[in-house]
This record gives structure tokens, C-alpha cells and sequence, in this order.
């Protein structure tokens, strides 16, 4: 079994139909460039050592991370570098946000909390995930590290 399998399985019952949903809709909207795979004991999305030889500046043993999905204790949690790296698209997201859910935006700097499953904007993520191909991607982040 594989690792993404195996947090697959193992996400609470009451949220397991959600969360699945929501990774399959984040693989299904990865441009090129980007893969699968486990970042940090969670679901991740990552630009890989292939692409990107350097890694992660934090931890170069690892792949450039973009995204992340994990089961928490009382949410559902995304984790988007690209809203947290480019305020437009942050803007864009946070505009874009009320009109996919009813629920308020539960949002830090790059985490978004759900914490009703069954109000997940699974369209709106599939969206955000195709608004930075894999060169935008490392462009923001060697731009970042030079500052």
C-alpha cells in the first residue's frame, strides 16, 4: 500500500468521502510539473528533485513544496504556498471564496481550515490549483529566497 494511500484510509470516517474528494481534485488540477507524493506526513503537491534539482532550501533532501492537504484534529486543512507567496492571487482567492461557500473563510497565511466537510469549495480549489504552472511556481520561490 502506498503512503498516500494509507492517510487515504486512514482520514476520520465522517470526513474520508471530503478529504478524497479534494486530493483527487487537486491531483486532477496539477499542472505540469508538479506530482504527488508525501511532504512533511502530509498529503503533498511538489515540484520534484527531476524538475527542481536544488529541493527545498529548508530541507534540499526534499522537493519543492507547493501544496499540502492534511486530516487535523477539528479540520480539514489546505495549504497553498501560492496565496501566501503572490498577493494577487491571495486577492483573487479571498474575492472568489464567498461565491463558492456560505461558510466565512477560516484562512492563515497559507492554511485554509474547513471545518464542515460537506462545504468544501472543491471547484474553487480545482481553480486555484491551475493559476501557477511550475516555472511560476519557481520563479516566486527563488524570488522569495533573495529577499
Amino acid at each position: 500500500m502506498s503512503k498516500i494511500q494509507e492517510i487515504l484510509d486512514n482520514v476520520p470516517e465522517e470526513r474520508k468521502a471530503s478529504f478524497s474528494k479534494l486530493h483527487q481534485t487537486i491531483v486532477a488540477n496539477l499542472p505540469a510539473g508538479f506530482e504527488s507524493g508525501i511532504s512533511y506526513g502530509m498529503l503533498g503537491y511538489v515540484i520534484p528533485h527531476s524538475l527542481y534539482p536544488a529541493g527545498y532550501h529548508c530541507k534540499p533532501s526534499e522537493p519543492l513544496p507547493f501544496a499540502s492537504l492534511a486530516s487535523q484534529k477539528n479540520s480539514i486543512n489546505f495549504y497553498h504556498m501560492g496565496i501566501y507567496a503572490n498577493q494577487k492571487l491571495l486577492d483573487w482567492f479571498v474575492a472568489e471564496y464567498p461565491k463558492h461557500c456560505t461558510q466565512k473563510l477560516d484562512m492563515g497565511k497559507s492554511c485554509i481550515r474547513f471545518k464542515k466537510w460537506d462545504q468544501i469549495p472543491i471547484e474553487l480549489i480545482g481553480k486555484l490549483m491551475q493559476k501557477i504552472s511550475a516555472a511560476d511556481w519557481i520563479e516566486m520561490y527563488e524570488q522569495m529566497l533573495k529577499k
